[in-house]
């Protein structure tokens, strides 16, 4: 071994030590700023020369707090899918995915969404790095159903209202909504109507290098790549979907829609979910609502179907899917999953 390149390898392995360095200190920056984000909101909001309990305060507040947290959980999952998707290129991941193993990962990535403590815009970072990874589109559209409309907050609300056996049987139609969607869009083929740049990125090679020669330093500055790339084109949607989410958050018309959904007439189910459609609002953010709604007379299945498409098909969401998504391919999202909601509301209102 020659002295240059003696002197060689120690500079190489001081770079990369810099590089881990770097992102030990950025993933601690991370977690202080994600951790910071209720008092930081609450501080900022109290700037404003408006009462913190009012419409436009709730609005302020609600905004301050979901942007950042949404562009926080963007950057962190589209950085792990990146560095994950220098070892599992699009090919690889379809292939482990196909055939009979694909059928498993509808349930799979349902429960994973079961299991995901994410409103509708939260889950959208996620659903951009499976897209981008190269997980079939039908099963990433499993998850993004299942994380806001039966996720764990929302569950441990609707069972402190509602009891253990409506939950259940709630937990069942969402999960069954969420695996049966993504089967069947699965088998549409609808990934030609992904937006192009996806398209490309799914089709071209994760990196320029072979497998076996990358560095774990080379799978880093993938996932940034990956994270300047993919944040460069969404974060002004995600700040522009927010701001509605916002406004409507704030403005909630609770006595119209008490009046569409205390009747027994058979369109209150279809106008419950046409009007919960363009709010936005999480799970703890809605079951007040619910229990408002109940407690004047509205029918139980109404009822659901208004949250779950408040939480499932929300406008903000599609604002921001419209950058991963065509509007055809949106389009087809909301009929599907909103056909399921809609089946769940005439149900519970026919057994209950």
């Amino acid at each position: 071994m020659t002295t240059e390149t003696q002197d060689i390898k120690p500079d190489h392995a001081r770079s990369d030590w810099r590089w881990y360095a770097g992102l030990a200190a950025a993933g601690g920056v991370w977690l202080l700023l994600y951790r910071q984000l209720v008092p930081f909101s609450e501080w900022a909001t109290a700037l404003f020369p408006v009462a913190r309990n009012s419409h436009t305060g709730e609005a302020i507040a609600f905004f301050i707090y979901d942007v950042p947290k949404v562009l926080l959980l963007l950057t962190l999952i589209v950085f792990i899918t990146g560095v994950l998707r220098s070892w599992f290129s699009p090919e690889k991941t379809r292939a482990i995915l196909s055939g009979k193993r694909e059928i498993l990962g509808y349930p799979l990535a349902a429960g994973l969404g079961v299991l995901t403590p994410f409103c509708s815009c939260s889950s959208v970072p996620l659903f951009i790095g499976f897209v981008s990874a190269g997980i079939p589109l039908g099963v990433t559209f499993s998850f993004l159903i299942a994380g806001p409309m039966v996720g764990p907050v929302g569950l441990g609300l609707l069972f402190g209202l509602v009891g253990w056996k409506i939950t259940a049987i709630y937990l069942v139609f969402g999960f069954s909504i969420a695996t049966l969607a993504g089967w069947v869009m699965g088998r549409m083929g609808l990934e030609r109507y992904l937006q192009d740049w996806v398209r490309k990125l799914n089709a071209g090679a994760a990196h320029g290098l072979p497998e076996e020669r990358l560095t774990m330093v080379d799978r880093i500055k993938i996932g940034l790549e990956q994270v300047r790339e993919i944040l460069g084109k969404v974060w002004i949607w995600v700040v522009i979907g927010i701001s509605i989410g916002a406004l409507i958050h704030g403005y909630v018309p609770e006595a119209v829609m008490l009046k569409i959904m205390g009747g027994e007439a058979w369109w209150s189910v279809p106008a419950a979910v046409v009007v919960g459609v363009p709010m936005y609002t999480n799970a703890a953010g809605v079951i007040p609502i619910v229990e408002a709604l109940l407690g004047k007379g509205a029918a139980l299945g109404t009822t659901l179907a208004f949250m779950m498409s408040v939480i499932a098909l929300s406008l903000p969401e599609m604002i921001i899917l419209k950058q991963v998504l065509t509007l055809r391919l949106i389009a087809v999202f909301v009929v599907v999953v909103a056909m399921g909601i809609l089946a769940t509301g005439f149900l519970f209102n026919l057994l209950l």
